[in-house]
């Protein structure tokens, strides 16, 4: 759909930004077609989501300047909602979502990939927040989620001199999980989604809600949403034949047998 595609494979999606002639950047009509294509994953199906770039030199280079460049106040205000709502939609997604990260991901480009669950990324990666370089500030979430993923010290001076930084120092703070040759970046992405769809559908949708929904409120009131959750997996058919499962191993391992997980 216009630069945006999605394919599903099994259980898994991999969602696409397709613009690689210019460097993925974000426009209006991809971040539409964003959207859509989250929308349209049928969540009864997949289980796990690959968000990711065309093109061997960027995953999204950032926000299209050149629509930015004439911008009114109201008008960068109304853009920078808009991609904030998009890019909260992938986050509060129900199921994860991992960024494969390849080449540039500056700007909007590494704001997106903070809304997604994990991220890993190609040792060609490039991240960064140019933003006051060009005389305004991150405006899909850079000051929010950076600071919440690398501290609020090293957000600092990442936004505020503007700097990039490759893989491998992204990896050392923190930012992103791990990195692998270009070449074994998504084939990595998509073992790791497969081994997440493995797992009972319920119980990660509810691991996914009591971090996401913990990290935005004290240790009490996030141990009462946690409680909540856990007490929700129960009853349920994923609950009983996991459990029973791993009675039947303990009990006679001649007797264990891959647990087929349903749909959420």
């Amino acid at each position: 759909m216009g630069f945006v595609n999605c394919e599903v494979k099994e259980n898994i999606a991999v969602v696409t930004i397709n613009r690689p002639e210019a460097l993925n950047a974000l426009n209006s009509q991809v971040l539409d077609d964003l959207a859509a294509a989250f929308d349209g994953i049928d969540t009864n199906v997949v289980r796990a989501v690959v968000l990711t770039g065309a093109g061997e030199k960027s995953f999204v280079a950032g926000a299209d300047i050149g629509e930015m460049s004439t911008l009114t106040k109201a008008e960068g205000e109304a853009f920078g909602k808009k991609g904030n709502d998009i890019f909260r939609k992938i986050e509060q997604f129900p199921v994860p979502v991992i960024a494969a990260i390849n080449g540039f991901a500056l700007g909007g480009g590494c704001e997106i990939s903070m809304s997604c669950d994990i991220r890993i990324c190609s040792e060609n990666a490039m991240f960064g927040q140019p933003e006051v370089g060009l005389g305004i500030t991150p405006g899909f979430g850079g000051t929010q989620r950076l600071a919440r993923l690398i501290g609020a010290g090293m957000a600092k001076q990442l936004i505020y001199t503007a700097r990039n930084i490759k893989a491998d120092e992204a990896y050392r703070i923190g930012l992103v999980n791990a990195v692998y040759p270009q070449e074994e970046l998504l084939a990595a992405a998509e073992k790791m989604a497969s081994q997440i769809a493995a797992n009972a559908p319920i119980a990660v949708r509810a691991c996914k809600k009591a971090i996401n929904d913990g990290l935005q409120t004290d240790i009490d009131n996030a141990l009462v949403i946690e409680e909540k959750l856990f007490g929700s997996c129960f009853e349920t058919e994923d609950q009983r034949e996991g459990m029973a499962n791993f009675l039947r191993k303990k009990d006679d391992p001649a007797k264990v047998k891959v647990v087929a997980f349903k749909n959420a």
